[in-house]
């Protein structure tokens, strides 16, 4: 994916000025503030010292396909033992952050707070961990939410997450394009299995002519909060796999480590 040309001249440093002026004001009329404990910070997204210490970020050796990172050193391309003995749909996985004590408060506070404004700064993040897999992507796809669900929740925050990256990478984003048919159950609590079973046949194609046009023979990127067994993604994936995608690859917010 060619790199967008920066803009320069007159027009352009009136922007980056207007911009600057924006931002300026927006710091004095509501403070920048930690997006994870609310402490103050120098600028808005960001983190304070504490709680940046306490996140573990994904980064190689890690396997090749599901994204767990590796203990120790390993050749590339190597999987981890859960690939070898069976595959995921998805060609590769790849997540910002392991899901652990530092991680939850951002993404908790992201899917049930309504911190939706850190959306901008974790875009940033997915762009950096998911280089490999936008680098000649077509399009991203957000894991749905049941209507039922996003009436109260308000807004589905894989979606946000989506938008945030497409600004980012300049890889467009339908947040439309899959629904979740059927309402299933928190997945907490259940074991793999139980995860599968949960949500088989939950998802499909959001119904139109128009829709088939935009995945056949499209190299697609799944975009969630949180990879934890992989159910949900590998049920979306082999949806969007059915109707002739070329490639289905996810990324995430964070992901489970089990060791």
């Amino acid at each position: 994916m060619q790199a967008p040309v920066p803009f320069s001249g007159p027009l352009a440093r009136l922007g980056r000025t207007a911009a600057g002026a924006a931002t300026r004001l927006l710091d004095a009329l509501l403070p920048p503030r930690c997006l994870s404990c609310g402490e103050a910070v120098d600028r808005q997204g960001g983190l304070c010292g504490r709680c940046w210490s306490g996140l573990t970020f994904i980064a190689p050796p890690l396997c090749a396909c599901c994204g767990l990172p590796f203990e120790y050193e390993a050749q590339e391309g190597a999987l981890c033992g859960a690939c070898v003995a069976a595959r995921p749909p998805f060609a590769r996985a790849r997540a910002v952050l392991v899901y652990d004590d530092g991680s939850r408060p951002l993404v908790l506070g992201f899917k049930h707070g309504d911190r939706i404004h850190a959306a901008k700064a974790y875009g940033v993040w997915l762009a950096r961990a998911g280089r490999e897999l936008l680098e000649d992507a077509d399009r991203l796809v957000p894991v749905p939410l049941h209507h039922g669900r996003l009436f109260h929740r308000r807004y589905n925050q894989a979606a946000l997450l989506a938008q945030a990256l497409s600004r980012h990478s300049g890889v467009p984003t339908t947040p439309d394009l899959l629904e979740r048919r059927r309402a299933t159950p928190t997945q907490g609590g259940l074991d793999r299995q139980g995860r599968h079973r949960n949500v088989k046949g939950a998802f499909r194609l959001r119904p139109g002519q128009s829709v088939q046009g935009l995945v056949t023979g499209q190299r697609l990127v799944l975009v969630d909060d949180v990879l934890t067994t992989g159910a949900t993604l590998a049920e979306c994936t082999r949806v969007l796999l059915r109707a002739g995608a070329a490639r289905v690859d996810v990324l995430t917010l964070a992901r489970v480590v089990l060791r």
